[in-house]
């Protein structure tokens, strides 16, 4: 049974495909004899006017992909003004590529640095410990290093240059993050400003024809509606990539202040067995 629906589904798909191929055919050869004027006046007074039209824009659109559709759009909205718009959209990808690359490399297994950590303090191997934190890339690492580097003294101090040295490596993860939200502001007001100058491109075309005729108005109209979706769509694209970064950084804000607190413990577990 399932083979027989299969067969009749494919059947028919290919019936569809055919009768297209056919209606796409007939189209170009209908097409094909328009440069000839009495060919034309018969195909038109057998099909009418608005079908001929039809075939036309058919055979127009017919082999524009969606590459060109956009380009032919970019080009509608002012290419000059547009420039800018992607200028926004290039360099705010390049920000959030480079943040995105630096985050991922900054993640590593936090339980395993700290495990490791952990047998060296228990052999009293400070040196050793530190050489862990050295040989391991990432934030987490540097912070354990710089608590390491205390283990000898107080607690408050441990604590403090742990704190200290944590603000630091959070700015570092912070880094370029306002130049993205710049981006993500200017790429819609870029859009607006389009706006405005479509309207006044409309309105200057009104005051010279001294008419308000649909076809008057409609490339300034045009103009201004193209830069407000490509401003919107660069500043959508964005703010995905920005919110992506943004969990990246917050998960790995929560893992230096898990490691911190735990490297605190492992550090007073020492210092207990010392009597200190």
């Amino acid at each position: 049974m399932g083979l027989t629906v299969f067969g009749q589904a494919a059947s028919a798909q290919e019936d569809s495909t055919t009768t297209a191929t056919v209606e796409m055919t007939a189209a170009d050869s209908l097409l094909a004899g328009v440069d000839n004027a009495s060919s034309s006046t018969a195909i038109e007074e057998l099909i009418g006017e608005e079908d001929m039209e039809s075939l036309r824009m058919m055979a127009q659109d017919d082999g524009m992909g969606l590459h060109e559709q956009l380009k032919t759009k970019f080009v509608e909205g002012s290419a000059g003004f547009m420039s800018l718009v992607a200028l926004a959209l290039v360099i705010g990808l390049a920000l959030c590529i480079e943040r995105i690359i630096y985050l991922t490399l900054s993640e590593i297994n936090a339980k395993k640095l700290l495990a490791d950590i952990e047998k060296k303090m228990e052999t009293d191997d400070v040196e050793g410990a530190k050489a862990i934190c050295r040989d391991t890339r990432g934030p987490v690492a540097s912070i354990c290093y710089q608590g390491l580097m205390y283990a000898d003294q107080d607690m408050a101090t441990v604590e403090r240059g742990i704190v200290s040295y944590g603000t630091v490596q959070s700015g570092n993860l912070e880094k370029g993050c306002s130049w993205i939200r710049l981006m993500i502001a200017i790429a819609p007001s870029l859009g607006f400003l389009g706006t405005v100058i479509g309207m006044v491109m409309a309105f200057d075309q009104i005051q010279e024809a001294g008419d308000i005729g649909p076809a008057i108005v409609a490339e300034g109209m045009k103009v201004a509606l193209i830069t407000t979706i490509f401003g919107i769509i660069v500043a959508l694209v964005l703010q995905i990539f920005y919110n992506y970064i943004l969990s990246k950084i917050e998960r790995l804000t929560t893992q230096m202040e898990e490691s911190a607190i735990t490297l605190l413990d492992i550090i007073m577990k020492r210092k207990l067995r010392q009597g200190k």
